[in-house]
């Protein structure tokens, strides 16, 4: 056998810090990791302190209702929650509130972009994060318990992923989904949005379960991909060497002076759920989960990213992946969908949007919310192109100068002058002296070398700082040619 003999087979679990206002189980703020300062959100319930009785988060819930529905899973007709026992440092009531054999959400599925197709959803259950450990460099670690109880809803799938890119691919669908619900930020450089993968190999064509591996904590799509082909390897390497796959948790290692120098590192051997002991929680008791509480958390779902992918590569002609650039976050789609309201192609939107548009965007740090252009501003930049009234090159300009100034693209045209260049008048007198200054490929064009008139109007954008319309450039200097043509 060799290593195109086996096939992998990848389960995914999704840990999504839930956006509320406040924790799963007690009053204590949710903070914003990168700039909060540590262990500032604390009480005795999310430190677990003898006595404190944790009450749950109604948001936190109607959330994790809302990213079950869209899952297309079957919600439970009550919420109950279970304790996960263990001692960590970053646990240090030794147990994790969280939900075991009834999780709010199960038996769904989401439809992935591309050769990856459905992929079947298990369980989504709603639990508590825990604290954050911080690794100093005198080999100490310290403990933040900002991040302790802040409400998390963990996504378990089928093992119904058969590769790196397609384990990527749904990451990224269901990100989409939890930002269209403003349900999770998305933003994984903050850890709000973390992820692990289960792993194992067989041989292509047949059906079996083999022993898996678990890669804990991967914060980023890139990391995600590396690691399972790193482990698909490394799995595929030993069962060929004549050792066997043990059930452990893997961690991700990086090198410190070289990004791209990563390995797997065998943590523990992988506990099994009996290993945790769960019970019922004593201090929460079961909610009963209305029909209609359902019901009406059903209708105020948005059109979800692949629904409204589909509808604007039907109703504005866009491209499959255009569609899906410009729906991949709702904000985005909401702002092209107002620019088309103003333009007369959907098409030319689209291009405008996820070319210089998102150039600009990209460079002030992605935050459309902080973008000083709205979309009729947008709108009305496009149809002065499309009038004729600048030049698709000086537009580009007249756009980062929006971006910067907050102005409207007719006045800056106008305080710039960078209005098109046109009609006769305007374009002879630069297609004459482009025409004599130029002797020798005026001579190589009267020979019959035709792309030599391309380079001449090239040459007179360039003397008009590209506001010369283009048509009439052409125009204008085949006429100035055909005068000077030798008889």
């Amino acid at each position: 056998m060799t290593a195109t003999d086996f096939e992998p087979v990848i389960g995914l679990e999704i840990h999504a810090e839930l956006q509320t206002r406040s924790k799963m189980f007690c009053g204590c703020p949710v903070l914003d990791p990168l700039v909060s300062e540590p262990n500032v959100a604390v009480c005795p319930v999310c430190v677990g302190l003898p006595g404190a009785l944790p009450v749950a988060n109604r948001r936190a819930v109607e959330l994790g209702i809302s990213v079950g529905l869209a899952l297309n899973c079957q919600i439970r007709d009550f919420l109950a929650f279970a304790r996960k026992n263990y001692f960590y440092p970053d646990l240090p009531k030794g147990y994790q509130i969280s939900q075991h054999e009834y999780p709010i959400a199960f038996n769904g599925h989401i439809d992935v972009p591309g050769p990856t197709g459905r992929v079947r959803i298990r369980r989504a259950h709603l639990e508590e994060d825990t604290a954050k450990l911080v690794h100093a460099s005198d080999g100490t670690t310290l403990v933040d318990f900002n991040r302790s109880s802040v409400p998390l809803f963990e996504i378990v799938t089928e093992p119904d992923i058969h590769s790196a890119e397609g384990a990527m691919a749904y990451a990224s669908a269901v990100r989409d989904v939890l930002r269209y619900l403003g349900a999770n930020s998305g933003d994984m450089e903050k850890g709000v949005l973390r992820l692990e993968a289960n792993v194992s190999v067989r041989e292509r064509g047949t059906t079996d379960l083999n022993t898996r591996t678990e890669i804990k904590n991967l914060n980023s799509f890139s990391s995600l991909g590396r690691g399972i082909e790193l482990e698909v390897q490394r799995q595929i390497a030993l069962i060929l060497s004549g050792g066997k796959v043990r059930q452990a948790t893997m961690g991700w290692e990086q090198a410190e002076n070289d990004r791209d120098r990563v390995k797997l590192v065998e943590q523990r051997i992988k506990e099994n759920a009996d290993d945790y002991r769960y019970f019922p929680e004593p201090d929460l008791r079961p909610v009963p989960v209305s029909r209609e509480w359902v019901a009406r958390l059903r209708l105020e779902l948005p059109e979800l990213p692949t629904a409204r992918a589909d509808r604007f590569r039907t109703a504005f002609g866009l491209s499959a992946a255009d569609a899906e650039l410009l729906t991949a976050d709702r904000a985005l789609g909401d702002y092209f969908e107002a620019v088309v309201r103003g333009v007369s192609t959907p098409k030319v939107a689209a291009n405008w949007m996820l070319g210089e548009f998102m150039r600009l965007l990209n460079e002030g740090g992605g935050e459309l919310s902080s973008v000083k252009v709205t979309a009729d501003a947008l709108a009305e930049l496009i149809r002065e192109v499309e009038q004729g009234n600048v030049t698709p090159s000086s537009a580009k300009s007249v756009l980062a100068d929006m971006f910067a100034s907050g102005e409207r693209a007719p006045a800056v045209i106008a305080r710039r002058g960078l209005t098109t260049l046109r009609g006769a008048d305007a374009l002879t007198p630069v297609a004459e002296k482009i025409v004599t200054d130029n002797p020798a490929q005026v001579a190589q064009y009267f020979a019959g070398k035709e792309n030599v008139f391309q380079w001449l109007v090239g040459q007179i954008m360039k003397a008009t700082k590209g506001q010369a319309d283009a048509q009439q450039t052409r125009t204008t200097l085949q006429a100035v040619l055909e005068a000077r043509r030798p008889k």
